[in-house]
């Protein structure tokens, strides 16, 4: 299943499936079908049908898949193309990101590779869905992108075997770490570089991993005004995603929603000589084999 979250010309936030080509509401799609409960869990968003569980969910998704044209026919569907995408879980308890966790990252940076995951948080502020236009404060002039891989809890758990942790995940997005690396390093902690409006650009669809596949073989580049900045794959993570999920739910309980980022591969804008920093009108494309592209345009800075 490709889940999404999508307004339509009609200016209502929904949450549903991209039904092949097509944004399907899930909540109508239910309610038409008789799945009281598949509606409830709908209307509460991708977050809310992943409390529900996917289990429950699936059926419908499975009917809606075998008959789009009957969606867009009786008004529950519309094209992709006549769609605002959002982010695909847009109220995450939380957004918890991977530093240096790409072997070929840490070369580039010529840093040692961390001993145990570095990770450090994210807002919901910061999430946007692909083609936003995002604006940079003013108090930055070293904007940088960082293609990641971000997994989405879908199970609750504490304490998590690694031998059990993707059973634990509900599928994966694309997502783009936009960091000041000025203001990043300003703090020891680096929030003030990261946790700003608009800096996790994610989607198009958060992709369940019976779809996706194993989420250690994955390509993941960006493009800067179309030219390839990043090329690289998630098999170069120094800690997987089974094994980031048992270290972080050592720390923290992992809720249905929550969102993990999981690095970003080398070829990043300030490790470039010279470096390469994004200015306004720059548009960049973070993209992952079987899940898609997310495009960001660079507005003005305010």
């Amino acid at each position: 299943m490709r889940l999404i979250s999508f307004t339509p010309d009609d200016g209502a936030l929904r949450a549903g499936v991209d039904a092949d080509g097509v944004a399907v509401d899930l909540a109508a799609a239910a309610e038409s079908l008789g799945h009281k409960e598949v509606a409830a869990a709908a209307r509460a968003g991708v977050r809310g049908m992943l409390e529900a569980g996917l289990d429950l969910v699936r059926p419908v998704a499975e009917a809606v898949l075998a008959d789009s044209a009957a969606a867009v026919r009786e008004g529950r569907g519309w094209p992709l193309a006549e769609v605002r995408l959002g982010p695909p879980v847009p109220d995450p308890g939380k957004i918890i990101c991977l530093g240096l966790n790409y072997r070929d990252h840490a070369d580039e940076c010529g840093l040692a590779y961390p001993e145990a995951p570095m990770f450090f948080p994210k807002y919901a502020n910061s999430l946007v869905g692909t083609d936003a236009v995002v604006h940079p404060p003013l108090e930055t002039d070293r904007v940088d992108y960082e293609a990641e891989l971000a997994v989405v809890i879908g199970r609750r758990g504490r304490r998590i075997d690694a031998r059990d942790a993707l059973g634990h995940v509900a599928g994966a997005m694309t997502l783009n770490d936009i960091s000041a690396r000025d203001l990043q390093l300003s703090n020891q902690l680096w929030t003030r570089g990261k946790a700003i409006d608009g800096f996790a650009p994610c989607g198009p669809a958060l992709v369940t991993l019976d779809e996706l596949g194993d989420p250690q073989a994955l390509g993941i580049r960006t493009r800067l005004n179309g030219a390839v900045m990043q090329d690289g794959t998630t098999a170069d993570m120094i800690f997987g995603v089974a094994t980031a999920i048992a270290f972080l739910s050592t720390t923290m309980t992992l809720e249905p929603g929550d969102i993990i980022a999981t690095g970003t591969p080398a070829g990043v804008g300030q490790s470039r000589t010279p470096p390469v920093f994004m200015a306004e009108g720059d548009v960049v494309e973070v993209e992952i084999d079987g899940i898609g592209a997310v495009r960001t345009e660079i507005g003005a800075f305010a």
